[in-house]
């Protein structure tokens, strides 16, 4: 009789692991779907994009690219603008990461006066829309004459307090206080124990906001275009914006051609990272 139970029980966890399976299979096909489209539609003439739908690539993407770089003269530079992107999105990257690390180690590890009401007060900013402050950003931009330079699209990464947020949560966890007073006892000054031991441990945290940070630099359309007048430092996002001009915006092909080398970067980056995520997903999943 028991047995019998045993097996209706079991039957009922592998249809219940089936159906959870099935179920992110499906949310996985779905999240791919878009890209999947814009792909496809790289590959296939203007024509065929207005006349039917089709999951299946064919064969002009060449031809596609070809008119792409044809059309964009000494007047539109593609890789000029893709070259801009990454210069702006690599190093707001780095800093964002490393200095939002940093404070989330200060404010975990040191025990100070006020540490409370430096955390309330970062949390604090969080809730603060960037619309809101963005009309006094662009005055003091221009004011000091930074107005078409890349430096206010990258040094204000520094201060990014959902970063510091997630960073701090995730070091909570991963980041054992007693191998800090270790490696203090060792000798070891607070930057050289920071930078050898506090980032090395928070490697999957970094990978993710490597990846959240690159895309929101990569895709930021509204401060470029308030910031940046000279054409030549356009960004990717910008190039985006010239494309719905009446230039291009008689061949689909070439638009879709040109949204597949704007988000390929972003593909790129995902790959390179998420080995980190995995691992530390992995990681935080064995139980001592």
């Amino acid at each position: 009789m028991n047995t019998g139970k045993e097996r209706s029980l079991s039957a009922s966890i592998r249809m219940a692991q089936i159906f959870r399976i099935a179920i992110c299979v499906f949310l996985c096909l779905l999240s791919l779907f878009p890209f999947w489209v814009m792909l496809v539609n790289a590959t296939r003439t203007s024509v065929e994009i207005q006349t039917h739908f089709s999951l299946v690539p064919s064969v002009s993407f060449p031809e596609n690219y070809s008119k792409l770089i044809a059309q964009c003269n000494e007047n539109v530079p593609l890789w000029r603008y893709m070259v801009n992107s990454l210069i702006i999105a690599v190093s707001s990257t780095a800093l964002t990461v490393y200095f939002s690390t940093m404070t989330a180690y200060g404010v975990t590890i040191y025990k100070f006066k006020g540490a409370s009401f430096v955390w309330a007060f970062i949390m604090g900013i969080m809730m603060i829309p960037a619309q809101v402050s963005s009309i006094g950003f662009f005055r003091f931009i221009y004011k000091i004459g930074l107005g078409n330079s890349y430096i206010p699209l990258i040094l204000p990464a520094i201060a990014a307090p959902a970063t510091v947020f997630f960073m701090r949560q995730y070091m909570i966890s991963a980041l054992p206080k007693e191998i800090i007073d270790a490696a203090r006892i060792d000798g070891s000054g607070e930057f050289r124990t920071f930078n050898t031991i506090a980032v090395p441990l928070m490697k999957p945290a970094i990978a993710t906001q490597c990846i959240f940070a690159f895309i929101g630099s990569w895709n930021n359309f509204y401060t470029p275009s308030m910031l940046l007048t000279s054409q030549s430092k356009y960004t990717l996002p910008m190039f985006v914006q010239i494309m719905r001009g009446e230039r291009f915006r008689t061949d689909f092909g070439i638009i879709y051609v040109g949204l597949v080398i704007t988000i390929a970067p972003i593909f790129i980056v995902y790959c390179l990272l998420s080995k980190y995520i995995i691992a530390g997903v992995a990681l935080g999943g064995v139980k001592e």
